[in-house]
């Protein structure tokens, strides 16, 4: 296994990935862990920084998750790319926001899927991360064939005398949360649903790239982001917020092929509502709030335009209703 050198992180909110050629730096051992892939960081993966929160305070130690990259469906299945939900730098972003105080990655190869459960366990969560603690969801399975579970994770613990919590499904209207459900919610376009299994809006993050300019001509300059090949958002028209410089912003967006036009690489396009500012370049986040209407093709630009009134006009009375996000 070939893995980046490890680094010790250089704030309290940061990722480490692990190399096995190098030693953990000792103020990172000895914190309570939680194990996941954490596509996503959603509500579930909150209940599981609450729970290693719970084993941390009473032995002052910190708390950390562990999670894996790239996801291990793209090493086994790479001919079926999984939609993933956070790249890796909004994943670690975001697990420190729900009280990670770091993330350990562990580089996911062939060879780490053959390492057995017993050596996971023994070797690197209680040896090289003198972890203090364990936590881990319901159905979370690990080590060479899947054998890892939650049940052999609490009985090594116990062997051990350290302490694991299993936490149970985290149900959001009768249902389980999950990076699966969330994607469904995407790829049908229920936004709603995804930010109700969250936590919060879903959002990418990417640099605004040029486009074709035709926004301009037809009265809506936008701001272009091209999303992972990997993305599966339904096609379609959206109200969003996007982040400039920190702030957030109402806005209406069209993610998809154009086919008015090229029918083209699928592309993501925000017109920023009452902004008249120079984008080119800039990193942005987009959130989606609500899906307004799928893509269609129209027969001639005024046919367009007066659709476009309409779904601008629609984004800015939902947005209108919709709490302000934070910086």
């Amino acid at each position: 296994m070939t893995a980046p050198a490890a680094a010790e992180p250089a704030d309290p909110h940061a990722s480490l990935v692990l190399d096995p050629a190098r030693p953990i730096p000792a103020a990172l051992r000895g914190a309570v862990v939680a194990l996941g892939n954490f596509d996503g960081v959603h509500r579930g993966h909150a209940e599981l920084a609450r729970a290693a929160a719970a084993i941390a305070a009473p032995l002052g130690a910190p708390t950390a998750a562990l999670t894996f990259e790239p996801h291990p469906r793209s090493v086994f299945r790479p001919e079926q790319p999984v939609f993933r939900l956070t790249p890796p730098a909004i994943k670690t972003e975001l697990l420190s926001k729900i009280g990670f105080a770091t993330s350990f990655i562990l580089p996911f190869d062939r060879e780490v899927a053959a390492i057995s459960a017993e050596a996971f366990i023994d070797e690197l969560l209680l040896g090289r991360l003198g972890a203090r603690g364990l936590v881990c969801g319901y159905d979370f399975h690990f080590g060479r064939g899947r054998a890892g579970s939650p049940e052999l994770l609490q009985a090594r613990g116990a062997a051990e005398h350290v302490p694991v919590t299993v936490v149970p499904p985290f149900l959001v209207d009768g249902e389980p949360v999950s990076s699966t459900a969330i994607r469904l919610a995407l790829e049908a376009g229920d936004v709603a649903r995804a930010a109700r299994l969250l936590g919060r809006p879903w959002f990418v993050r990417g640099s605004v790239a040029h486009g074709d300019k035709r926004g301009r001509d037809l009265g809506y300059p936008t701001a272009n982001l091209h999303l992972p090949r990997d993305c599966r958002l339904r096609y379609g028209i959206y109200a969003v917020r996007i982040r400039i410089d920190g702030i957030w912003r109402d806005g209406v967006a069209s993610f998809g092929s154009r086919p008015t036009f090229d029918d083209g690489a699928p592309r993501l396009e925000t017109f920023v509502f009452d902004f008249a500012g120079d984008l080119y370049g800039a990193s942005v986040d987009v959130a989606f709030v609500a899906f307004l209407r799928g893509e269609e093709k129209f027969d001639d630009l005024p046919a367009l335009i007066a659709q476009m009134d309409k779904d601008s006009a629609r984004a800015r009375a939902i947005l209108a209703q919709t709490p302000p996000f934070l910086p």
